[in-house]
């Protein structure tokens, strides 16, 4: 059986609408929460049909020097067009994104993985620095 860090999948975000893209500031206040927005599909939109969605995203964060990251978030990502009447004849798909808020006293990494039930696992990180 393959390694769990081997069934994550990343690429370009510009050319790949499966890879979780983390917006955020490179630079944050020690201390002070700051916003992270995620989105899949950014450049690239993502189908998000009864057949072809993405099912939830997490978010970590790994302090510099730390063994293993900490959970900040998880969203799941519940209506993709599907009702008793069948797939796609609701008019409620949920959209990719989310946002979070959270603070940090050291430097680290962002990382966010995506699930398409499709396409599988994805994943995308970003560094922040603490000032």
């Amino acid at each position: 059986m393959p390694e769990m860090k081997d069934l994550f999948q990343s690429a370009d975000w510009k050319k790949e609408k499966h890879v979780p893209v983390i917006e955020c500031p490179g630079q944050v206040k020690k201390g002070e929460p700051f916003q992270i927005r995620i989105s899949v599909g950014k450049e690239i939109p993502h189908p998000n049909t009864t057949e072809h969605h993405i099912s939830w995203i997490d978010v970590y964060f790994l302090p510099e020097g730390e063994k293993f990251p900490c959970q900040v978030a998880r969203f799941e990502l519940c209506a993709h067009g599907a009702s008793t009447q069948g797939p796609n004849t609701s008019t409620m798909f949920t959209i990719p994104e989310a946002v979070c808020v959270f603070k940090t006293e050291k430097k680290g990494t962002i990382a966010a993985g995506a699930y398409c039930n499709i396409h599988g696992l994805w994943q995308g990180s970003k560094d922040i620095v603490v000032a």
